[in-house]
């Protein structure tokens, strides 16, 4: 039982442009109360960039039943959330459920826990997971639920809460603006193409200028795209650490910019990523299902890098050298790759090369994790 409230706050890197079916400034009060919200009338915000909370259902004065908003045009993904609350007493203890995840396996099952920042403590930090339970609910049809008890200690604070750290197109483009703004000559920047909802997909080339093919050798070339799906926002800040490295003054990372050229695609997604989508774009599609065949209406971020892709393969100066495509897993923990399986054995035998060296080099990397398939249901993605 809720009305529904003006008030403010929202997310300090977003644009104020409501999203479509998130709650806004939604003030949840007991069944038959009128009038003016009170203190500890909680007021709960989805509505800024990559926000997502569908609706709040007053349990008791302590909890609340929470709703993820489904993908846009795509009901089947209900997982990422973000969401602000306010107009909260000092002091005051709340139980959050949220009950209709689309996925039951899920990292929160083995000690992952959600974000939190407030007003005067802008840093995300985790929910103490013994504050965190996720279990199989039968008072929401056996489904799996996440809830977590918290404490707000102080009044006038604006609170935010996020499956994961969030990582913003309106980031992205500022890390890009400021980047660009350095005039390294060994960086540039362009417009592959504008989104449905007219947003930058931008590329990165990170080479030395003096790096030239010749008549005996060609330019050994790597793409690395990232965020397809919108919610997986560990892959941005992967994909910002590359970058971060890639222009550095390291001697490995001039030594990379000497003999390689580096095609970065950042977001894959923006669309979906603004929307506070899970998986899909604005459309509802599943773009890591829509490589073989994109559509430069509907899928235009993917036809424009595929075009790329395409075009450095027929150059006569650029060796097509690796494809790295940035994700991150719902429910595996460390680094790992997945492939494919090639009759071509050497093939093969040279794709495995990169996760034997990084399973090497690299605690966090796990080797059993790491599959090459030809598996069906694969078909459409990235590395297809």
């Amino acid at each position: 039982m809720a009305d529904k409230r003006a008030d403010s706050g929202s997310e300090s890197d977003s644009t104020e442009e409501p999203v479509v079916g998130n709650v806004n400034k939604f003030a949840v009060v007991p069944p038959n109360f009128s009038g003016k919200p009170k203190k500890g009338h909680l007021i709960f915000d989805a509505c800024f960039e990559s926000g997502n909370l569908g609706r709040v259902d007053y349990i008791t004065e302590i909890e609340y039943d929470l709703f993820i908003r489904p993908d846009t045009c795509n009901p089947r993904f209900r997982v990422w959330f973000n969401f602000t609350v306010e107009n909260v007493k000092a002091d005051q203890r709340v139980i959050f459920n949220i009950v209709n995840f689309s996925k039951t396996k899920s990292l929160y099952r083995d000690g992952m826990t959600p974000m939190i920042k407030s007003t005067s403590r802008p840093k995300w930090v985790r929910i103490p997971a013994k504050y965190v339970y996720y279990y199989r609910c039968p008072d929401h049809r056996k489904n799996y639920v996440m809830s977590f008890a918290f404490v707000f200690d102080r009044e006038e604070e604006v609170y935010q809460f996020s499956y994961c750290y969030p990582y913003s197109y309106t980031r992205l483009q500022n890390y890009l603006d400021n980047l660009e703004k350095r005039n390294y000559d060994f960086l540039h920047r362009e417009l592959l193409c504008l989104t449905v909802q007219q947003r930058r997909l931008d590329l990165l080339t990170i080479a030395s200028p003096d790096l030239k093919a010749t008549a005996n050798e060609k330019l050994k070339t790597v793409l690395i795209t990232a965020r397809v799906h919108p919610g997986e926002t560990p892959s941005s800040f992967v994909c910002q650490g590359v970058i971060d490295f890639l222009v550095s003054n390291h001697p490995i990372a001039k030594i990379l910019r000497e003999h390689l050229v580096f095609k970065i695609v950042p977001m894959l997604n923006p669309d979906g990523v603004y929307l506070g989508n899970y998986r899909c774009s604005l459309m509802g599609f599943d773009l890591n299902r829509h490589w073989q065949e994109p559509s430069p209406w509907a899928h235009p971020t993917l036809y424009a890098t595929k075009n790329l892709l395409m075009e450095l393969d027929r150059n006569q100066k650029h060796d097509m050298d690796f494809y790295i495509d940035l994700h991150a897993h719902s429910t595996l923990m460390n680094g790992f790759m997945y492939g494919n399986i090639y009759d071509d054995v050497e093939r093969y035998e040279r794709q495995s090369v990169f996760p034997k060296l990084l399973c090497g080099n690299a605690e966090d990397f796990s080797l059993s994790n790491t599959n090459f398939n030809r598996d069906a249901v694969k078909a459409g993605t990235g590395r297809r």
